[in-house]
């Protein structure tokens, strides 16, 4: 079958999700259980009320006295949390994770471009937004990802909010190290590490370069490099064993740079050394099986672990596809399973990756004076068999529906008449 015969199958009759809705929230959400991720907040606040009003939280109190005409939900008791984390990602950059022609999220030019900016591409329309939406997601990561002949520079990339407006301007500079890297080096860890220096010498002194030798980076790559060295935003380094991981480090304290280590399968093995040196860590709870030799030392108490010792912990799922987000929730909750505390489940899939990405004024809390971004929940928000009731993104109610949905129920009534096939 033909490729344009196989995107003309998987589109044909497709019913489309809801947009998001334009309009700000008015409403009083009455009696609930209220995390709000905060600081030092641990335990829920019970019997609390939510006035929103043109979509940002005027109030948060018990017994509250909405204005007249405002909606009143009564949440009887179940939970409310701020809206949550979609991970690092491809949400809005790719469609189909089968079809080529539809993903934008990498670069494949041979050569180290770290202006490659992935948000360029960003659909604030695209069709996976309104699934994530209604499973309770509000904000994501746009992330590069470095391909075969590529560069162990991914690019750039940026948090974004699923409410369908532009992506943020805050920007992160994303690093493949690592084995499953080795062919973007010439096959040797070593050379991951000589080139990223290379990198930077070119960038903080391109005078040492001579007229004859080989760069590494355009004229535009090197300004950009040498903004982010200049503290323009955070290096993500994409590296689990924890040998390379103490390398990153020592890179990173000799550059003076801010950092992310992402993946850190072994991450639990250096927890000491990242809570020395401030580092921050986004997991994949979920990643315990040996799958490579760099992660021989994965377990499920990785999260734990590095908690435990200091480092502050965010979640995101290992792989990068758009379908990916969707498990956040059941991530949270496995590494609550295997000793980190709910609260901590909680805030390293809202106010953590809000904070490490430069957006904690706009996601991951719940407070007054704040942009309403929040869902309320069947159940418990870290238990998969829990469902939104209500999401607000950015103070505007978000629609349930989706294209999911919308399939669901096509096929279930035709199940229920006895005409499916």
């Amino acid at each position: 079958m033909s490729r344009s015969l196989i995107v003309l199958c998987m589109t044909v009759n497709i019913v489309l999700p809801l947009p998001a809705l334009t309009q700000n929230s008015t409403l009083l959400l009455r009696n609930t259980t209220l995390y709000t991720a905060s600081r030092g907040s641990i335990e829920p606040l019970l019997a609390t009320d939510i006035l929103v009003q043109d979509g940002r939280i005027t109030n948060i109190g018990q017994k509250l006295t909405p204005p007249i005409g405002v909606p009143i939900i009564d949440a009887q008791g179940r939970s409310v949390t701020p809206g949550l984390f979609g991970g690092l990602g491809r949400i809005g950059l790719e469609e189909i994770g089968l079809e080529p022609s539809t993903g934008d999220y990498a670069q494949r030019l041979g050569q180290m471009r770290p202006e490659f900016d992935v948000s360029l591409a960003y659909n604030p329309e695209s069709m996976s937004l309104g699934v994530h939406r209604s499973n309770g997601i509000t904000f994501a990561m746009l992330a590069p990802s470095s391909e075969t002949n590529s560069s162990i520079i991914a690019g750039l990339g940026a948090p974004v909010s699923l409410n369908g407006s532009a992506p943020s301007t805050a920007r992160s500079m994303f690093i493949d190290l690592g084995g499953d890297s080795n062919h973007l080096s010439g096959g040797s860890r070593a050379a991951q590490f000589m080139l990223l220096r290379q990198a930077v010498i070119e960038a903080r002194a391109p005078n040492l370069v001579m007229v004859h030798d080989e760069r590494l980076l355009t004229p535009a790559g090197r300004q950009t490099l040498i903004d982010f060295l200049k503290g323009s935003g955070p290096f993500v380094f994409d590296v689990d064993r924890a040998s390379d991981i103490r390398q990153t480090i020592a890179f990173v304290q000799a550059e003076k740079i801010s950092a992310i280590i992402r993946g850190g399968g072994e991450a639990w093995r250096v927890a000491a050394e990242l809570a020395a040196a401030h580092i921050p860590v986004i997991l994949d709870p979920l990643n315990n099986l040996p799958a490579s030799f760099d992660l021989i030392g994965a377990t499920l108490e990785n999260a734990a672990r590095l908690r435990a010792a200091g480092v502050t912990v965010a979640i995101s799922m290992r792989s990068p596809g758009i379908d990916e987000a969707a498990r956040i929730r059941q991530a949270a909750g496995n590494a609550v399973a295997h000793g980190l505390s709910w609260a901590d489940g909680l805030a390293a899939i809202t106010r953590i990756p809000a904070e490490i990405f430069g957006v904690a004024d706009r996601f991951g809390v719940i407070e007054k004076g704040r942009l309403a971004d929040l869902v309320l929940w069947s159940g418990d928000p870290l238990d998969v068999t829990s469902l939104p009731e209500l999401v607000l993104a950015s103070g505007k109610e978000q629609s349930l529906q989706s294209r999911q949905t919308a399939l669901r129920d096509r096929y279930f009534e035709r199940l229920k008449q006895g005409t499916a096939h």
